[in-house]
């Protein structure tokens, strides 16, 4: 098989695999047929399938234990503060009517600030969004947002001038990984104009990146008036051992 045709069955079979983890259709503990039976399935090299595994074993939606076997691997405990929120249903949730506006949409190559895309692969597109959400009125939330046409195809043809764009991923674009940081910043000259606020004022800054099996599709970062936001997440004492004496 030639590498152009190698190269398209992985992704066949990492697609396939995902799906059926993602959807439901393999819960949780299901064991996963062998290496050497996805093989024979596929008609493919075990090498093939083993750096498929390995890419959903990092993205850690399989368990690889020896004698054991694969099997899906149980969802871990996640503090609400770290899921993905929807920032229409978050305004909303406060009793306060909810307004969008888009201020900027570029495409764009990839060039060497994108740290968060995968340098492995060529002629990266990105497609870089401003958008601003309000609630009662009043600036809520500024979203700068890039997402990668890799894993998007389909966003190219999305204007964003109505709907926002988390929603619209959150629809229509799977993701198995995420990673949150958020940190306290002065507002840049930016994010000053677009949230009614003087320029260095304390402000919440949500960075978000998801990816989707190992291949990354969105960063954001969301930008709240320190002021006027904060996250709250409700949790129990962690399970102890009692130290021995």
């Amino acid at each position: 098989m030639n590498a152009e045709g190698d190269e398209t069955l992985h992704g066949r079979i990492l697609r396939e695999l995902e799906g059926r983890i993602l959807s439901g259709e393999w819960q949780p503990g299901h064991r996963l047929p062998s290496e050497t039976e996805i093989a024979a399935a596929y008609g493919c090299s075990r090498m093939t399938v083993n750096k498929v595994m390995t890419q959903l074993t990092r993205a850690g939606l399989i368990v690889r234990q020896r004698r054991a076997g694969t099997s899906v691997a149980q969802p871990g405990p996640q503090p609400a503060i770290l899921e993905i929120q929807d920032i229409q249903r978050e305004v909303e949730a406060s009793k306060s009517v909810y307004g969008y506006r888009l201020l900027n949409r570029a495409m764009r190559e990839a060039n060497a600030g994108d740290t968060w895309l995968d340098p492995s692969e060529e002629r990266l597109e990105v497609l870089e969004l401003i958008c601003l959400h309000s609630a009662d009125g009043q600036p809520f939330c500024l979203e700068e947002r890039q997402i990668s046409l890799a894993a998007a195809a389909d966003v190219s043809a999305v204007d964003f001038s109505v709907r926002p764009p988390g929603q619209w991923l959150l629809d229509t674009v799977r993701w198995s990984a995420a990673e949150h940081t958020i940190r306290a910043v002065a507002a840049s000259a930016q994010a000053s104009r677009a949230l009614g606020i003087a320029k260095g004022t304390p402000c919440l800054s949500v960075e978000r990146k998801t990816w989707n099996v190992g291949r990354p599709v969105t960063k954001v970062v969301l930008t709240y008036p320190g002021q006027t936001h904060a996250l709250t997440a409700r949790f129990t004492p962690a399970s102890t051992k009692p130290a021995e004496s």
